[in-house]
């Protein structure tokens, strides 16, 4: 006869191992991508699911967290849903940013910013220093003042179309030149299908957009520009209005459009002219092709000694052609450094100089880490992330598409959460 060995949290109350964890990673999983998610909480010490919530909420997370007070750090992106869930139900516990989720919202700001073309006065005098991350921070001092919001979208929708017009003129150049569709394919750097259906084309076709749902306010998008054309510029009158034409969305995402057009003067009706601060478009030295937001964006996050020699020149051009991403660079190297280093106290720093650069999208990133300033110091100094969550929910998604959607919140548990295992056992 032998007896096993207990585990010795377990031996007090007789609750199995993994309904009491201790580091807690939490994000979200869909049911239906874009409408409906759940919740997955995994125990991070042991490596094992330890709940499943049917929705993504702040109170189901925080009703979870309750019935589990021996949580002591929450692992988290940056889901304003769990922060606030994880302040109700875990007080006592420690919240931990994801470190990855902080560099890629930093590369989505970088992009936002690169993709509107806006310009900033950056002292050249310092990029030896931007590109190591050390000495004195690189300041951009604009001189136009901080924007807003819906003025700062519509410079973004403005500068994708001026470069996909720009694209759209080069090939209809090059196929009056009487270049191949193959030599604009290799000038331009698109595909084939682009390019065989704009050089049949006299003008730049515009994107189809999506029929827009009933909780968009784009779905009364035209009686909501008549009203205000008739000076009817309340939104509080025109919620009821667009409610019995059939939206269902709230008042807070009904204002949207309205802000936008106090903003930028009816610019929905009539699209501006680009700016006149905008940077020329950053062309690869090796190739001509233009240099999108996103490959900009990510080069401007890698460190030098990380580029292989065509991307220094690609970094190169982007430098001389947009002040904004010297200033960029310098930061994301800065903080590259500081989440390294682990040093706290040259996040502050590094906040204030981000708030007073004068970028924009670079100012929003700075914001943010100042809301939820404890979590983003914890990730600098935990070891804990939730890569492990992304990992399970991984696991999650064979179950749910082998039962083709049908796979119930209940089924999923018992396919995901461990076995629970008897205390003790005697032969």
């Amino acid at each position: 006869m032998f007896r096993i060995k207990r585990n010795p949290r377990s031996q007090s109350t007789g609750m199995p191992v993994h309904d009491r964890p201790e580091h807690a990673g939490i994000d979200d999983w869909s049911w239906i991508k874009g409408r409906r998610y759940g919740t997955l909480i995994v125990d991070l010490e042991r490596r094992q699911v330890a709940g499943v919530l049917p929705e993504r909420s702040a109170e189901s997370t925080a009703q979870w967290l309750s019935e589990h007070p021996e949580v002591e750090v929450v692992s988290r992106d940056r889901c304003g849903v769990y922060a606030q869930g994880a302040r109700r139900g875990a007080p006592q516990a420690r919240q931990v940013a994801d470190r990855f989720h902080l560099l890629q919202n930093l590369r989505e700001r970088i992009e936002e910013q690169l993709s509107r073309g806006g310009t900033a006065e950056a002292p050249a005098s310092r990029e030896a220093d931007a590109e190591s991350g050390l000495g004195a921070p690189v300041v951009a001092c604009s001189p136009r003042g901080e924007p807003d919001l819906a003025v700062h979208r519509h410079l973004v929708k403005q500068a994708r179309r001026d470069m996909r017009q720009t694209l759209f003129d080069r090939v209809r150049s090059l196929r009056d030149g009487g270049s191949s569709l193959i030599d604009i394919m290799r000038e331009t750097g698109l595909n084939w299908r682009t390019v065989g259906r704009w050089t049949r084309l006299a003008t730049l076709p515009t994107r189809r957009i999506m029929t827009p749902k009933t909780s968009s306010p784009a779905y009364c998008q035209e009686y909501l520009a008549r009203r205000w054309a008739e000076g009817c510029k309340v939104g509080r009158r025109l919620l009821p209005e667009i409610q019995r034409l059939g939206y269902t969305g709230s008042f807070s995402n009904q204002e949207s459009l309205p802000m936008q057009w106090r903003a930028v003067g009816h610019a929905h009706l009539a699209p501006t002219s680009a700016p006149a601060d905008r940077s020329p478009v950053a062309t690869d030295p090796r190739t001509g092709h233009l240099i999108s937001p996103i490959i900009a964006a990510v080069l401007c996050m890698k460190p030098r000694p990380m580029l292989t020699p065509r991307q220094v020149t690609k970094v190169q051009a982007m430098k001389d052609a947009s002040p904004d991403f010297v200033a960029m660079r310098a930061f994301a190297m800065r903080f590259r450094g500081i989440m390294r280093s682990g040093d706290t106290d040259k996040l502050t720093t590094w906040i204030d100089d981000v708030l007073g650069s004068g970028i924009y999208a670079m100012q929003r990133f700075g914001k943010s880490l100042r809301q939820d300033l404890d979590a983003v110091r914890n990730a600098m100094t935990e070891p804990w992330s939730n890569g492990q969550a992304e990992g399970q929910i991984n696991r999650l998604k064979t179950p749910k598409r082998a039962m083709y959607g049908r796979a119930g919140v209940e089924l999923l548990r018992a396919r995901m959460l461990p076995l629970q295992q008897p205390t003790s056992h005697t032969v």
